[in-house]
């Protein structure tokens, strides 16, 4: 067993190796200074103290004692466990506290137990007890002084090895134990040993290295600091990946580096890439704990009922249609006319859920006689609107098909709702519809305005039908397709730059699931024609969102991955909002979310300046086309965009 071992003592009692060896081993050695201090007393008393019964005998139960009650004392105070580099004042009294308890136990032992001499006895006893607690103090403490010199000059040595990091290689497969033969003369790295998750292997040697194991970030703590490790060290990237949610995060609470060993024949000198982790566990970039949402009611809400999500193969609406999956739904219904995203939901349904009745439709909201199909065939009782264009610039450059897909195709799926009695429809918007500054905000707002007054119209009568229309408002949603994450992440790949528009961007983020519980919320706790909005936390700097992911992958700003900035694209604002300013909110029993108190429309007026939109939009008629956008909805202030020009026109 090496010194280093003895030098280091656990206090936590989820030890990673051999805690017991190695705490035995500091007790029988503490053990045996405060026996041979003991021996030491004894002698030096027996010379000056004339006395009959010093005897052999004498001395051997005496030191019999002192070994007994040694072991006792120290073991009740756990001076073994104290990890001696990091002695601090308690420890030391602890210590003491420990002699003193032994000397005094041995004191009512030679009174009791031993003979003593009537004239003499209680003047040697108290001199020799004097001594023995003065020397084995004295020892004890600077055996521990010089093993603290002695680790900082080891310490030191070590640092002076230039650019040689400590590593733990993770896992005990054949690819992680060839990283030993690959590295063992390297003068870069240092095996330290190897890592594992659970105690299984726990004690065990593995090609001459110990194998540590963790379970907590407080283990992969202890580790680096006991054996100063730099890295942690993966043989292969699909192995950091299955560790992302777990090793990984501790690694980069604790400011360890993620290394990912090349092929072999990508190995240089003994030299390691240091390659990005390709998958990055989105919760931890949004710096907030997830929201939690009691599903129970949500699911009764929608057991045993047919429902509909249109947009069923993007982010938003497959994410619904996973969890629908599993609420006992009669029948689901998949609309989206993208082929080969709605293939892959729904092998993927057929593969988690053998049990599900569901139909993938493909089929357009834009085309009403599709649409008819889907409802006339299959009468959903419930109906989740996700179909949208949804990228601010390619709407910017196309605003035509913009207002066709989010504004008429909106439009024809509410009036399907009202022609085939649904009960409710839920339909997805944006925090981007608030004080539009680009097209595709604003198309959202319009969808919102023709949903909202056609709902207002039902309630007073002056509508046939009994749908409710639910809205929800939420921001970015992390891991969408097209959203900076997959683009950071797709950057980090190919060694940089990440691109960022600009330094002081921000936006509000919640992950899919998130998104998509709250949704399924609102659509249960909404009593008529409501837009709710929803706490999605404090808006994140995009330029931090980027750093985040730079280091999560184990790499270092500007010094292995450069973020660069573009500056602001067509249509796009530093800051998002989820409420205009002219509006409040009402609550809900979610904390959560809050139900909009926003301007109300005629939905006549409504209706007109949605069909009107639709035949400019058909004819390509632009300019025509952005001024009645602007007119129907005054807050649409256009920004960094060659639409600015008509807010002139319009004031």
């Amino acid at each position: 067993m090496s010194f280093r071992l003895y030098l280091c003592i656990d206090l936590s009692k989820n030890f990673i190796w051999t805690v017991s060896e190695l705490e035995a081993s500091v007790l029988l050695i503490d053990s045996a200074v405060s026996v041979g201090s003991t021996l030491l007393a004894y002698l030096l008393v027996r010379s000056l103290v004339v006395s009959s019964v010093f005897s052999v005998r004498y001395g051997l139960l005496l030191l019999l004692g002192s070994l007994i009650f040694s072991v006792l004392s120290f073991y009740l105070f756990g001076t073994q466990r104290t990890i001696i580099r990091h002695t601090t004042l308690r420890e030391m009294w602890k210590l003491v506290a420990a002699v003193a308890l032994k000397d005094a136990l041995l004191f009512v032992y030679v009174f009791w137990v031993l003979p003593h001499d009537a004239q003499t006895g209680l003047m040697a006893a108290s001199l020799g007890f004097m001594i023995d607690i003065l020397l084995t103090l004295f020892l004890l403490l600077s055996m521990r002084l010089m093993m603290i010199v002695l680790y900082d000059l080891i310490k030191y040595k070590s640092i002076r090895r230039e650019n040689c990091k400590r590593v733990l290689v993770y896992g005990t497969g054949d690819k992680s134990v060839a990283l030993v033969g690959r590295l063992q003369n390297s003068p870069h790295y240092r095996i330290v040993g190897f890592l594992t998750y659970g105690k299984r292997l726990k004690n065990h040697i593995l090609a001459d290295y110990p194998v540590y194991y963790f379970e907590t970030n407080d283990n992969v703590k202890y580790l680096q600091d006991r054996y100063d490790i730099d890295a942690v060290l993966f043989a292969t990237n699909d192995e950091a990946q299955h560790e992302q949610e777990r090793l990984i995060r501790h690694c980069t609470e604790d400011g360890l580096k993620v290394l990912i060993a090349p092929p072999i024949d990508e190995v240089i000198d003994g030299k390691l890439m240091k390659q990005p982790i390709r998958e990055i566990k989105i919760e931890d970039l949004l710096g907030r704990e997830e929201i939690k949402i009691s599903m129970n009611e949500i699911i009764a809400n929608f057991r045993g009922k047919t429902i509909m999500v249109t947009g069923a193969a993007g982010s938003i609406g497959s994410e619904l249609c996973r969890q629908l999956a599993t609420f006992g739904v009669k029948q689901l219904i998949l609309f989206d006319n993208s082929e080969t995203p709605m293939h892959n939901i729904r092998l993927e349904l057929e593969e988690r859920y053998p049990e599900l009745n569901f139909v993938p439709v493909i089929g357009d909201v834009r085309m009403i006689p599709r649409l008819d199909y889907a409802f006339r065939t299959y009468r959903p009782q419930v109906v989740f609107h996700a179909a949208a264009y949804k990228h601010v610039p390619l709407m910017e450059e196309n605003p035509c098909e913009a207002v066709l897909a989010n504004v008429a195709g909106s439009r024809n799926v509410a009036d399907k709702c009202i022609e085939y009695d649904v009960e409710k429809m839920v339909m997805i918007s944006t925090d981007k519809a608030v004080n539009p500054t680009n097209i595709m905000g604003c198309t959202k707002r319009l969808a919102e305005i023709y949903v909202q007054s056609l709902g207002l119209a039902i309630e007073a009568g002056k509508m046939k039908g009994r749908t409710k229309f639910v809205t929800t408002r939420f921001g970015n949603v992390l891991g969408s397709n097209g959203s900076v994450i997959p683009r950071f992440r797709e950057q980090i790949a190919n060694g940089g730059p990440v691109t960022v528009t600009h330094p002081d961007i921000t936006r509000f983020f919640m992950t899919i699931p998130e998104a998509c519980r709250l949704v399924m919320e609102a659509a249960t706790m909404a009593t008529g024609t409501q837009i709710f909005v929803f706490d999605m936390g404090k808006s994140v700097k995009i330029a931090d969102l980027a750093r985040r992911m730079i280091e999560l992958a184990g790499l270092e700003v500007d010094k292995d991955i450069k973020i660069e900035y573009t500056g602001l694209r067509p249509g796009e604002k530093l800051y998002e909002e989820v409420l205009s300013n002219t509006e409040n909110t009402l609550p809900t029993s979610h904390d959560r979310i809050r139900i909009a108190k926003v301007r109300q429309y005629d939905y006549e007026e409504a209706r007109q300046a949605a069909a009107e939109l639709e035949t400019l939009s058909r004819a390509v008629e632009i300019p025509d086309m952005v001024r009645l956008m602007k007119r129907t909805v005054p807050e649409f202030k256009s920004k960094n965009s060659r639409f600015e020009v008509y807010d002139k026109e319009i004031q």
